[in-house]
């Protein structure tokens, strides 16, 4: 079974930094492909960054470029989501998830396209 565990929400000022963590394990690291979403109150969950299966190459959301990184530590078996210069619209839930290698992710992915999610962690942007 999967297991993905996210850790590393809060709350921060506006143009501060947080780091989220996405632990989980060598065996889905080899298998799955991890990305992350968030989803804000009366909203639906959207793609904030994901490797893209039709050239693995990873991709960031239009309202995140330039500012979130996401990296892995195969070391660690965790996969991070670097957030600087933090605006109050980041404020959500962040989920990383996880798709089966052969599944297709496209440049702007569904949810639908990752099988396993974690809980999620909570990042509140305000001053």
């Amino acid at each position: 079974q999967v297991q993905l565990v996210e850790s590393g929400g809060g709350l921060v000022q506006p143009g501060g930094s947080l780091r989220l963590s996405c632990s989980t394990s060598k065996w889905t690291l080899d298998r799955y492909s991890i990305g992350w979403f968030r989803q804000a109150p009366g909203t639906e969950r959207q793609p904030v960054s994901y490797i893209s299966s039709d050239d693995n190459k990873t991709y960031y959301a239009d309202s995140v470029k330039g500012r979130f990184t996401m990296s892995t530590d195969n070391g660690k078996n965790t996969v991070y989501l670097m957030m600087n210069s933090l605006k109050p619209e980041d404020t959500a839930v962040y989920y990383c998830a996880a798709a089966a290698l052969g599944n297709r992710i496209a440049p702007i992915p569904s949810p639908y396209d990752y099988d396993w999610w974690g809980q999620g962690t909570q990042v509140t942007v305000s001053s």
